[in-house]
């Protein structure tokens, strides 16, 4: 089972690919994905036990870290609320993206970072506790900080209630956090057997999310899927060129650049489309970037991680 459940997250991303294919091949596998169950969302369901899993392996040192390494974690929470978001801004009105897709992106670009940096990270050798105490401090802050930015940027074009957005967050992200972290501070023996499974289930969720999105807009895929795509690798590339800039410019050491560049790029996907789903009903294909989103970033992190573990490994 453990020999499985390795070779399954080591080649996560062929996994992606294969539910992108049966998605768009046969489009009403998953459509229960975006449907409710005893009058929850399943999509927000699958969401919650993604960061339940990242719950269960946090400490109280990944906060602590805020003040032992003050300047890092600034510049990278600070990097995270602003780059990214003005980034998604100014691609979707560079190729003049319609009110849905514009909406999707930018919730990309305004949610916190995804529990995957934490796994690159660790591949291509970089920081690991300054990924988690990321990953985990714009979690925590993302409730305020992401409907406020998502208001600013997108208030004038289409209504939406940021209250309503914020409890969201708090109920998909911050309440399943919680619990982890009390699993994981009561009873730390079986955290740990959860550490062995999570990983993988997490996984299979992100999958089924990506599923159930690409195939109820396959259409709307199939129509405009070279402009959607080139922004998102947009997005995600010059995510990881702009992270390097702080980390550099801001002197700091190979592993913590390589460690901010990823975190910045790497988004909670996920969160997005629920967000989207949510949020925008009526915008059906606000869910898109985010889904494809999802699927760049594991596809091309691996990649990367891979290669800075083999051509550009520094010990410092």
């Amino acid at each position: 089972m453990n020999k499985f459940l390795s070779y399954f997250e080591k080649y996560f991303f062929l996994v992606i690919i294969l539910f992108v294919v049966v998605a768009l091949a046969y489009p009403t596998t998953f459509t229960w994905v975006l449907e409710d169950i005893y009058g929850m969302a399943v999509i927000n369901i699958l969401l919650s036990i993604i960061l339940f899993g990242m719950g269960t392996t946090l400490k109280l040192d990944n906060f602590l870290n805020v003040f032992r390494k003050p300047k890092e974690i600034l510049l990278g929470i600070s990097a995270q609320y602003i780059i990214m978001p003005l980034l998604a801004l100014l691609l979707a009105r560079a190729f003049s993206l319609d009110t849905a897709l514009t909406v999707g992106l930018i919730l990309v670009g305004t949610v916190p970072g995804g529990t995957a940096s934490d796994v690159i990270t660790f591949l291509a050798k970089g920081d690991l506790a300054l990924s988690v105490s990321l990953t985990a401090v714009s979690t925590i802050i993302s409730p305020i900080l992401t409907p406020v930015i998502t208001l600013l940027l997108i208030g004038n074009q289409i209504l939406f209630n940021p209250l309503d957005m914020f409890i969201s967050i708090v109920q998909i992200v911050i309440i399943p956090i919680l619990l982890g972290l009390f699993v994981n501070y009561k009873f730390p023996d079986f955290a740990k057997k959860l550490a062995d499974y999570l990983p993988t289930v997490s996984a299979i969720a992100i999958c089924l999310i990506i599923g159930g999105v690409l195939g109820a807009n396959k259409q709307a895929i199939l129509t405009s899927s070279w402009i959607i795509i080139l922004i998102v690798v947009l997005q995600y590339c010059l995510g990881i060129l702009l992270g390097f800039a702080v980390g550099y410019l801001s002197g700091m050491k190979w592993k913590q650049i390589i460690t901010i560049a990823i975190e910045l790029a790497f988004q909670n996907s996920g969160l997005s489309t629920s967000l989207a789903k949510t949020h925008f009903p009526n915008l059906a294909t606000a869910t898109v970037p985010g889904a494809l989103y999802s699927v760049w970033q594991n596809f091309a992190g691996s990649v990367l991680a891979h290669i800075f573990r083999k051509y550009f490994d520094q010990e410092n």
